[in-house]
């Protein structure tokens, strides 16, 4: 039986896939997995993936705040997001705890 997230991840694939063909996307993996060229290498030779991936997409909000705030925090990796779409124009959205740099 498939989760009803990991169809949400599948769909938003195929969604990029045919909105922009000539992008390097793959999905269905986990996040180590997928910024890792040698885990990509060695668990998933078959991935149009190379390199090691920029975007990230998850399956809902939670595991994306969970990992954005550890990247950034960790890694020093640059966040962008939340984004609010679906207005006339999209929205940043502001956490109470945001530093000058994030604004």
């Amino acid at each position: 039986m498939t989760h009803e997230k990991v169809l949400k991840v599948r769909r938003a694939v195929e969604m990029v896939k045919l909105a922009a063909p000539e992008l390097m996307i793959d999905g269905e993996m986990r996040a180590d997995t997928a910024v890792l060229p040698e885990i990509i290498e060695s668990s998933y030779p078959f991935a149009n993936l190379h390199g090691g991936a920029n975007v990230l997409i998850f399956p809902d909000l939670q595991s994306a705040n969970i990992a954005y705030k550890l990247c950034s925090k960790l890694v020093g990796a640059e966040a962008i997001g939340p984004i609010l779409m679906g207005l006339r124009k999209s929205a940043r959205i502001l956490p109470h705890d945001c530093e000058v740099e994030d604004i």
